[in-house]
């Protein structure tokens, strides 16, 4: 059971440095931490093929819809995203990332990715299999977390009435 605590004190430690790494990064570039997180939404979405709206942001981040727009309007004027209306339904906004977001996204996260990288580098392929998926399970299972405490569930014994 101590390896198992061990794990989590770990777990929660690397939380808290990532975090940490971010508002440095942020800092360091001007970006408020809201702004790389967007940019990390997008890339993500990017990637699985999504269109992202200024609803998604909004979702994804937990905005009022004032400011999901102040967020847009301050990537756009950094020339992070550019917005475009949707050829289907011209009322939807779509938000697409620039290469400086890219290049800007990159040089943030070189460090991180270097060191990282460096890490794993030191593990086998089926180790890494392994790891990867545990990490899945372990992010499955914070969204989880977050979705019970969002709702109030099992926290302090108190439940949703209902």
């Amino acid at each position: 059971m101590a390896t198992r605590d061990e794990l989590m004190a770990l777990m929660r430690q690397f939380t808290i440095e990532t975090e940490r790494y971010v508002e440095a990064a942020s800092e360091r570039d001007s970006l408020y931490r809201t702004d790389l997180h967007a940019l990390s939404i997008m890339m993500g979405a990017a990637q699985a093929g999504l269109t992202v709206t200024p609803g998604l942001l909004r979702e994804e981040l937990n905005l009022s819809s004032p400011a999901t727009t102040a967020l847009v309007d301050r990537l756009d004027s950094a020339g992070h995203v550019t917005r475009r209306r949707s050829e289907v339904d011209r009322r939807q906004v779509h938000l697409q990332m620039t290469d400086k977001a890219r290049s800007t996204g990159a040089m943030l996260f070189a460090p991180l990715a270097r060191h990282l990288n460096g890490v794993l580098d030191r593990y086998t392929e089926e180790e890494l299999t392994l790891l990867r998926d545990m990490m899945q399970r372990i992010t499955d299972a914070t969204v989880a977390a977050k979705d019970d405490a969002r709702d109030g569930v099992g926290l302090a014994g108190d439940r949703p009435a209902g």
